[in-house]
């Protein structure tokens, strides 16, 4: 039986910032005093989770953190990180270069890269999802919106949802079954189908699942954890810049990086405007993005699913300097055309077929 409906949870997500956050610190409390304080909130540096640990720490401050160095970080982040006192810095066992050489690149989504990984090892459920079925063989609705990416079954490199799993929650699960500490998650429900469906499932505080988890900013949306940062004043990474309202929407935004996570992860990328994610990065952070392009393949891979990620520099007397915020180092935004990488740079970490 689910702890919520859908329509529980659109009306938490309406209440103020004000509720929202004394529902917040409950649900933390609850959790602290649930494990008697051997807690942790699991830290990525990005804004969702700096929100989550600044209230969590203005209940308990002396609650620890852990943050997950992946390789795959921007170095701003790297930074904050470094900033911010008692974080326990954990490391994967295995790098990126690897996940991607053994199990496949992350595409599309989590969802859809699941589907082609085992689609590919013949397992029939993932076979009739990419043709809109379910796992009996009937038409399924739900699933048809697996069918645009069917095609994906044949292209001429590796593809998995593995890498999350490998990269980050897994050396998060070894340090809570090593210390016994409990994790506290900045996830929220607007962020996909399968964090709403777990939330109406569980709610914040998941005491009776396989492993347990806190998640108490399940009912926030971005907009909240902007206007907390905003009316707080915390300190975060600088490479989102400052937090401004749109003039067109009336919302709150970033005038630098609008997600951070794994820089090198293309899942969502096809839906992103232009400049996306890695033209941005070829002129905010050119080295990394020459690193992932050329020497991991993610240009052959961007191509194949038709992604720009090639900059076109534009004057710098056309860049207004508050839509750069505190990039000091860039000097003009991105807009593309098509870029190509040539399948040769799959080919030297083995990965094209």
């Amino acid at each position: 039986m689910s702890a919520y409906t859908k329509q529980d949870l659109f009306l938490m997500q309406a209440w103020p910032l004000s509720r929202k956050i004394q529902v917040t610190q409950t649900k933390i409390l609850e959790w602290y005093l649930h494990y008697g304080g051997n807690v942790s909130v699991s830290f990525s540096g990005g804004l969702d989770s700096t929100v989550l640990l600044d209230l969590a720490r203005r209940v308990y401050p002396d609650i620890r953190a852990a943050f997950v160095q992946t390789g795959m970080e921007y170095p701003e982040i790297q930074d904050f990180v470094k900033s911010v006192p008692n974080v326990k810095w954990l490391y994967p066992e295995i790098p990126f270069t690897k996940v991607i050489k053994e199990y496949g690149y992350p595409v599309i989504s989590k969802e859809i890269s699941k589907r082609i990984y085992y689609a590919r090892k013949g397992s029939l459920w993932a076979i009739m999802h990419l043709q809109g079925r379910s796992k009996n063989g009937e038409p399924s609705k739900y699933n048809e919106r697996y069918m645009k990416w069917a095609h994906l079954v044949d292209a001429p490199f590796p593809i998995s949802d593995k890498c999350c799993e490998i990269s980050k929650k897994r050396p998060l699960h070894l340090f809570s079954k090593e210390t016994g500490c409990m994790p506290i998650i900045g996830t929220m429900a607007s962020e996909s189908m399968r964090r709403q469906s777990a939330y109406l499932m569980t709610g914040c505080n998941a005491f009776n699942k396989k492993e347990p988890s806190s998640q108490p900013l399940s009912f926030w949306k971005k907009q909240d954890v902007l206007e907390y940062i905003r009316l707080t004043g915390i300190p975060y990474a600088s490479i989102y810049g400052d937090i401004i309202t749109d003039p067109k929407t009336g919302k709150l935004k970033t005038t630098g990086a609008q997600r951070t996570g794994c820089a090198y992860c293309m899942f969502g990328c096809h839906l992103e405007k232009e400049p996306n994610r890695f033209q941005r990065m070829a002129v905010e952070h050119p080295n990394q993005y020459d690193y992932c392009i050329n020497r991991l393949g993610l240009g052959a891979v961007l191509d194949y699913i038709n992604v720009p990620y090639a900059p076109v520099i534009t004057p710098k007397s056309e860049v207004k300097p508050s839509v750069l915020g505190n990039l000091q180092a860039m000097q003009a935004l991105i807009i593309m055309d098509s870029g190509r990488c040539d399948v040769a740079a799959l080919k030297e970490v083995g990965h094209a077929r």
